[in-house]
């Protein structure tokens, strides 16, 4: 027979060893959860970064095709000194052009009777982490106008 403080201790340490057992694996269920989550915090920054770089890089390119297109000049007209507008197949053409060079599809339109022009340039950003999710491109747009500056009498 055991005398009473020994019974005592006894109890204590069944005590900590049942509550280890319950214990057992729950650092390794928080750190499996944790990472997870940054990893998804991660995927969010650098596809969300790429997108957002694509999405610069297609208005700059919006841009430089609008810039492209504007210097298209009607020169019939512009000669003859009745008005100074844009040749819109010449302005089309050259916008195409710059975007295909670029390696971009895109939309000319040209409005205000020949003296501004529009240029919206479609793109894609293929995603590094999305892609686990079944999310595999981005779509993204860049938009940018050119209107004719004139100054009468000169």
């Amino acid at each position: 027979m055991t005398s009473w403080p020994f019974r005592r201790t006894r109890r204590r340490i069944t005590a900590i060893v049942s509550r280890r057992r319950r214990d057992q694996g729950s650092v390794a269920v928080f750190f499996a959860l944790f990472t997870v989550a940054i990893l998804m915090v991660m995927g969010l920054l650098v596809d969300g970064g790429g997108a957002l770089n694509a999405a610069n890089r297609a208005t700059s390119l919006a841009h430089e095709a609008a810039r492209t297109a504007g210097q298209q000049l009607d020169p019939a007209q512009a000669v003859e000194g009745t008005a100074i507008t844009i040749d819109p197949d010449a302005a089309v053409g050259a916008a195409q052009d710059y975007l295909a060079a670029a390696d971009v599809q895109g939309d000319v339109q040209i409005t205000d009777g020949g003296q501004s022009l529009s240029v919206t340039v479609h793109d894609t950003y293929d995603t590094v982490f999305a892609q686990f999710v079944g999310k595999g491109t981005i779509q993204v747009t860049g938009t940018a106008t050119a209107r004719l500056m004139t100054q009468a009498g000169g």
